[in-house]
């Protein structure tokens, strides 16, 4: 990845590889996905109204020290979700999901996201 000083106008800097996963099973179920960046499509399973769910991305790039951005990329309705990264560990985060539709439901959302390393010293 370019340093901030390599940067050019109109372009962005940030993780070098990308890929996508499919939740299978239901909205709590694990995915391994070993990109510094990109997409998780989350399972169709019901989600009630209030209600959270919270899911284990498995990443052999991720360090403890790293910070995870998540958000809701597409597919699902646009506000309904709210999303947090709850726990980042050597290996691993988790992403909590949450419904703010006022009803159920059943969609299969994107999830965007992607590493900045980060450091302790």
């Amino acid at each position: 990845m370019p340093s901030q000083f390599e940067v050019t106008a109109g372009k962005a800097a940030g993780p070098t590889t990308g890929g996508t996963v499919t939740q299978a099973t239901n909205k709590s179920t694990a995915v391994t996905l070993n990109t510094e960046s990109g997409q998780i499509t989350m399972n169709n399973a019901a989600l009630a109204d209030a209600a959270e769910v919270t899911f284990q991305v498995n990443n052999d790039r991720v360090a403890a020290t790293d910070v995870v951005v998540v958000n809701h990329g597409s597919g699902g309705t646009a506000g309904a979700y709210w999303l947090v990264v709850s726990t980042v560990a050597a290996g691993s985060f988790k992403v909590t999901v949450g419904n703010l539709s006022g009803g159920s439901l059943s969609q299969a959302i994107v999830i965007n996201y992607a590493l900045i390393k980060g450091a302790s010293s």
